[in-house]
């Protein structure tokens, strides 16, 4: 594979790029953490599925305040008390909650300026669907996506409280270690709760360990019923994506992904995993040019 394109800086800052156990540094090296932002959502949808595999959840319909029951809730509405698992794995919840949306109530940079996130999260407003907007009923896979940090910041106190462990160490049991990954870091609240939304740092073998893991039906550590389900469309996001348990789901991919156009990218007829980590932030083009990092030069390789 050709990557001179990268060297020139034809495709920005990226850090490295790796293609099942090959990989090429650009920045850093095979020890370096990369900060791939909300790659990390991803790998809290592996650690929700391992929950409810040992009976620590009940399952994904199981209702958020069910579990969190002593969080005291601003905004008291009834439809609140209906939210669960699944409509934050699918983020489809009818929280007023939009990081795409600078003027939503529940954009994540709000979040960040308060001390108790969990609070912060499930005291939004319920949204609203003026006539312009597709209700959860009308939509592909009757769900209406919106896209929620403050929402998968949310699974991660459900796990803590469903496991009784706090989330890092729950991951280095069930998931890290078992696949031989090490070293990696947490972003944590101004309370001490893993951000599972975003922020946790991983070598990029270590990231094509996780890719790999699905491709290759979750080798006891996650289960294949869950893998299968999370790659199966669950909200539609646009005419090129969809969206699974917190998977980005495309024609030929499955796909975690994070700001800056940090990328792990499965592609199961192929039968490879492809990575790409970058420093690309405050770039607005920043995914489309991991796109055409990976049409351009990693699938030309791969399908040849």
């Amino acid at each position: 594979m050709n990557l001179d394109a990268v060297l020139a800086g034809d495709f920005g800052a990226i850090t490295s790029v790796g293609v099942n156990e090959d990989v090429s540094y650009f920045e850093g090296d095979a020890s370096t953490p990369r900060n791939t932002r909300s790659v990390t959502k991803t790998v809290t949808g592996m650690l929700i599925g391992i929950a409810v595999a040992r009976g620590e959840l009940p399952g994904v319909e199981t209702r958020i305040l069910d579990v969190l029951d002593d969080v005291d809730v601003r905004n008291p509405d009834p439809r609140k008390r209906e939210i669960t698992i699944e409509d934050l794995l699918t983020m489809s919840s009818l929280l007023e909650c939009d990081d795409w949306n600078p003027f939503s109530s529940g954009n994540e940079e709000r979040m960040y300026l308060v001390e108790d996130w969990i609070g912060f999260a499930l005291g939004l407003p319920i949204r609203g669907f003026p006539s312009w907007a597709a209700r959860p009923e009308d939509s592909p896979h009757g769900r209406s996506f919106s896209y929620c940090t403050a929402g998968v910041t949310t699974l991660g106190a459900v796990l803590e409280r469903a496991t009784g462990v706090p989330v890092p160490e729950y991951a280095r049991e069930h998931l890290f270690g078992p696949l031989g990954i090490e070293g990696e870091r947490w972003a944590y609240s101004p309370r001490g709760l893993a951000q599972t939304g975003g922020g946790l740092e991983l070598r990029t073998a270590d990231l094509v360990r996780l890719g790999r893991l699905y491709l290759d039906g979750g080798l006891g550590i996650v289960p294949a019923e869950w893998i299968e389900r999370s790659t199966t469309p669950k909200a539609r996001v646009d005419d090129r994506h969809e969206f699974g348990y917190l998977w980005w789901l495309t024609a030929s991919s499955w796909e975690m992904r994070g700001m800056g156009g940090n990328r792990v990218a499965v592609y199961p007829e192929l039968d490879a995993v492809a990575v790409v980590t970058s420093a690309n932030f405050g770039r607005r083009d920043a995914h489309e040019l991991t796109d055409r990092l990976l049409e351009e030069h990693v699938l030309t390789t791969l399908r040849t």
